[in-house]
């Protein structure tokens, strides 16, 4: 394996997170500088926005490839934050229910099951996926603030604009 920028070297079943510039990828670290991860037809090292077309597949593979193949020059680390919220299973299991997957063809949603999921469903037995629940954290905060101003514009037309219709009706009988 390549030396690494990283203090921590990757041990099997550690997660890897990979920077992809708007998002992250993410695979399973499984021994001897190789990882095991879930790849739309568009994912690949220095994909960047042309990854983001895997939005749009239902389909994805599961490949083992060496680390430096799948990370390029992109930025990673070893991410095991859910250690915290979830009981590792036996490295043993992970790495074995991981091989069994590689060179299959797997259902893929970017909301529901993408790399991450996959990834965290191994190490964990929970599929998750933080990104992706930030990214609807993120839009939903966005349209609650988008509905907060519609209402505060609704409630100064009520009581700024347009005045009532028995006025309207009113100064129509004068003219």
């Amino acid at each position: 394996m390549a030396p690494t920028l990283y203090d921590k070297k990757p041990e099997p079943g550690d997660l890897i997170e990979i920077f992809r510039g708007n998002y992250q990828h993410w695979a399973l670290y499984v021994g001897d500088g190789f990882v095991v991860h879930l790849a739309p037809p568009s994912e690949g090292p220095g994909a960047r926005a042309n990854s983001m077309m895997s939005v749009l597949s239902d389909k994805a593979k599961v490949k083992k490839e060496e680390i430096w193949d799948v990370v390029g020059h992109d930025q990673w680390c070893v991410n095991n934050q859910l250690d915290k919220k979830y009981q590792v299973r036996p490295i043993h299991e992970i790495l074995r229910e991981a091989q069994a997957y590689v060179d299959q063809e797997m259902p893929y949603c970017v909301f529901r099951g993408n790399c991450e999921h996959f990834v965290t469903d191994l190490r964990y037995g929970k599929a998750e996926s933080r990104q992706v629940r930030q990214a609807v954290e993120t839009v939903g905060m966005a349209a609650m603030l988008g509905l907060g101003v519609l209402a505060v514009a609704g409630i100064a037309v009520a009581i700024f604009g347009g005045g009532s219709k028995k006025k309207n009706e009113e100064e129509e009988e004068y003219k």
